[in-house]
């Protein structure tokens, strides 16, 4: 970018134009700055996917758990949810899968069936936490790495601007003003990129932890509920 040319983007409007900046940086700028906004376009669709998810999870887990402990009928109120994306209906199952092949046959040792069924829901439990929240760590990592990729386009820059100095024998703010400008552009769109994806992350790792907190509880209840059941037994 020219001193004329910097100066017509710098007051033009009184503001910088940053799809300007885009088209007079240095083709290794520009990658850097494609690839943190495509990681910044990639990031609001998990945002929005993850946000709409869980909204349905808890609903549709409040819902199975209301009616859970209000069923006569538990076979066929699991046959119905057994295709339905309910974390807690696939906790119950597990503890149920677990209760019956315990109390097929002869039951010698009913504290081994309370540990079984225990760890079979506490398992349940762990791999739907893991699997509702496999795709934040694209977040973590954005979160973390975005800011330095976009400073590696503002050392890039500057080193540029400073090789300018020298090609042109001039080390007048003119000279460097305009690469310094694109450069920096690079690290506030690596900011751009990184805070919401940080915000999000941090937001939404508390959602999975409070709802694993849920299923737990849900798993406690069952567990001391076919406990009972099999001191009857």
């Amino acid at each position: 970018m020219s001193q004329l040319d910097f100066l017509a983007v710098a007051t033009g409007t009184g503001r910088l134009d940053p799809i300007q900046l885009f088209l007079d940086a240095d083709i290794v700028v520009q990658a850097v700055m494609v690839g943190l906004l495509l990681a910044s376009v990639w990031s609001w669709m998990i945002i929005v996917g993850f946000s709409l998810r869980m909204n349905g999870v808890r609903s549709r887990g409040q819902r199975f758990e209301t009616e859970f402990w209000q069923t006569d009928d538990f076979d066929g109120f699991m046959k119905a949810h057994a295709k339905k994306d309910v974390p807690i209906a696939r906790v119950a199952n597990s503890g149920m899968a677990e209760w019956r092949r315990s109390t097929k046959g002869a039951i010698a040792d009913r504290e081994g069936v309370r540990q079984r069924v225990s760890l079979a829901m506490e398992s349940q439990v762990a791999e739907e936490a893991d699997t509702l929240s496999s795709r934040l760590n694209f977040l973590a990592t954005v979160g973390s790495v975005a800011p330095f990729v976009g400073l590696f386009g503002t050392v890039w820059g500057i080193m540029n601007s400073f090789f300018q100095i020298g090609a042109q024998q001039n080390s007048s703010l003119a000279v460097v003003a305009p690469g310094i400008s694109e450069a920096l552009f690079a690290t506030a769109i690596g900011l751009f990129a990184a805070i919401p994806a940080v915000i999000a992350y941090n937001r939404f790792s508390q959602s999975v932890n409070s709802y694993e907190a849920k299923m737990q509880r849900f798993a406690d209840r069952f567990h001391s509920s076919l406990s009972r059941q099999l001191e009857r037994m």
